[in-house]
């Protein structure tokens, strides 16, 4: 921004509340939940929801677990209207669930309204009209702050004698003063008031007050500070559910909506995955499952976020961004080396250790991934900047390869090199083929055709290795002893003059489980010239060969 701008703005002022109580408090329970997908959301939308996908939408939020779900704008046009008709006629809103309908505190609006709710067995009217500063001095061309409230009081009355019209439903009232996050706290509470002398609610029968941050003008304490100065100020907050409808211009709705349920607030309004006007309403998913990470049940249904996503993006035609929390693509994976390292030894240490073994607890992932349908497959990914543990946990997490940890730095730098060269992130299946490639089975310039083992007839403790190997093109038939297979078959390089390598290492284990399993082993050698450490793999469907196929693969691997 030009420094020349910056004095076209002032800051957002702040309230007096200097014995506010929010930064004490803590989120111990869910909130009643709103979805303003099928409204709010879909009115932000380039081509807004066809009737087909405000059904799928609608009983995706069903399943989801929403009990109040607000369906639209039924005065705004016949396809709202339609839209809600064809729910009744056609049973879909179960029992438990109450459908919201909004409306502008106009008469003709609120009665068409109320001609879409016939057969509807619970509803909430969202009752609503501007109260800020702004928006009287421009929308309303300079009315006075009398005005305004008469037009909620009247739109309330309205409301009211509007019930006895439709005896079948149990009717809820939710009166929004809209632009609350910008109109003076004490007025806002009259015209609230107000409506509440109206409507004359019971703590039985609450009315809802929601006080929507329309535009986020300022940081997320401030809005807790509004929140807290309403409940403590009204005259019958026992009667009132305080909702919050957080909007996310300044990329703050989560935090302010968090403060603003630590300030008082019982209920939130928002829509999956934050789709709205602007940059958006609050994203409802992201504040359940962080409620979930705290140990706290919300009564929503995320266990197949995969699926919520994919029904979202097909009916709004929008795409999930691949950094949003929980359901972007990218939200569970590391590619930093120290991450991964990190993210593989919690992961091994949850596997082998049965101590707080119901407690989540693995570095950088905030919660378990497949407790919302998330797999650990994309966890850990690799390009040039990974590091060695991130390679060997996809070998093993994918591949059943149990690398010894003494090998990872070797595997590690070889697939960054392959990474960087590549210029570009590779895949597990790319991981592995590379691997493959320079360490499994090496069969150049040795290569083991077959071979076969003897006890030495004098000494029952030694055992005679005869190989066929093909080194570098001629057919060859080697020979040598030792105290086992391997040995043996270093007996047999090292008389043919080819040994220039001490053995250091030897692992192997059976990939996977049951008897017709591959094998798998790992060697480790040292090149006397000049001491450099070279490991090859062997696999194989027998042990013994797999891990004459490490050492061949080793020896291949020192040759320059």
């Amino acid at each position: 921004m030009k420094i020349e701008s910056i004095a076209k703005y002032k800051p957002f002022p702040t309230v007096d509340l200097p014995n506010r109580q929010w930064p004490d408090k803590h989120i111990t329970r869910a909130p009643v939940w709103c979805s303003v997908d099928l409204r709010d959301g879909n009115q932000a939308l380039a081509i807004p929801m066809n009737v087909s996908e405000k059904l799928e939408m609608f009983d995706l939020l069903v399943k989801l677990g929403f009990k109040q779900i607000e369906v639209g704008f039924p005065s705004a046009s016949d396809t709202e209207f339609n839209f809600l008709r064809r729910l009744v006629d056609e049973q879909r809103i179960p029992d438990d669930v109450q459908v919201q309908v909004l409306v502008q505190a106009r008469e003709h609006l609120i009665r068409r309204t109320f001609e879409s709710l016939h057969g509807v067995k619970r509803a909430i009217v969202h009752l609503y009209n501007s109260t800020s500063p702004l928006q009287r001095r421009v929308t309303f061309r300079n009315a006075s702050k009398a005005s305004i409230k008469d037009i909620a009081v009247k739109g309330t009355q309205l409301v009211k004698s509007l019930v006895p019209s439709v005896p079948n439903t149990d009717v809820s009232l939710q009166y929004s003063p809209e632009s609350f996050s910008d109109t003076e706290l004490d007025f806002s509470l009259e015209v609230c008031e107000a409506v509440m002398d109206v409507w004359q609610p019971t703590e039985a029968q609450k009315i809802i007050l929601n006080l929507p941050a329309t535009v986020e003008w300022t940081t997320p304490n401030v809005h807790a500070d509004q929140i807290e100065w309403f409940c403590t100020h009204m005259q019958e907050r026992n009667k009132a559910y305080i909702s919050l409808h957080t909007h996310n211009d300044r990329g703050t709705g989560v935090a302010a909506t968090e403060l603003g349920l630590m300030a008082g607030a019982d209920r939130v309004e928002g829509t999956l995955f934050g789709n709205g006007e602007r940059t958006g309403n609050l994203d409802i998913v992201t504040v359940a499952l962080n409620m979930n990470s705290h140990g706290i049940a919300t009564g929503l249904n995320f266990s197949d976020l995969t699926r919520v996503r994919n029904i979202y993006e097909r009916c709004t035609r929008m795409k999930v961004p691949e950094r949003l929390p929980y359901a972007g693509d990218l939200v569970f994976t590391a590619f930093s080396g120290s991450h991964q390292d990190a993210i593989k030894k919690g992961m091994d240490l949850r596997n082998t250790s049965t101590e707080d073994a119901d407690t989540w607890g693995v570095p950088y992932l905030t919660i378990d991934p497949q407790d919302i349908g998330r797999n650990y497959k994309a966890i850990i990914r690799i390009n040039s900047q990974s590091g060695k543990g991130g390679v060997a946990y996809i070998l093993d997490r994918e591949y059943g390869l149990d690398l010894p940890k003494s090998m990872h730095p070797q595997v590690g730098e070889f697939i960054n090199q392959t990474a960087d060269k590549e210029g570009k992130e590779l895949s597990t299946e790319e991981i592995y083929a590379a691997f493959c490639k320079e360490f499994v089975n090496v069969s150049s310039p040795l290569e083991l055709k077959e071979y076969k083992l003897n006890f030495d007839a004098k000494d029952k403790n030694v055992i005679i290795c005869e190989a066929n190997v093909i080194y570098q093109g001629r057919a060859l038939t080697i020979c040598g002893s030792g105290n086992g297979p391997i040995s043996s078959f270093v007996a047999a390089i090292d008389q043919q003059g080819w040994k220039q390598f001490k053995l250091d290492d030897y692992r192997s284990h059976a990939i996977g489980q049951g008897s017709a399993t591959d094998s798998a082993a790992y060697i480790e050698i040292k090149r006397i010239a000049d001491e450099r450490i070279f490991w090859g793999t062997g696999i194989h469907p027998s042990i013994e060969m797999a891990g004459l196929l490490a050492l061949v693969s080793a020896f291949n691997r020192s040759i320059d």
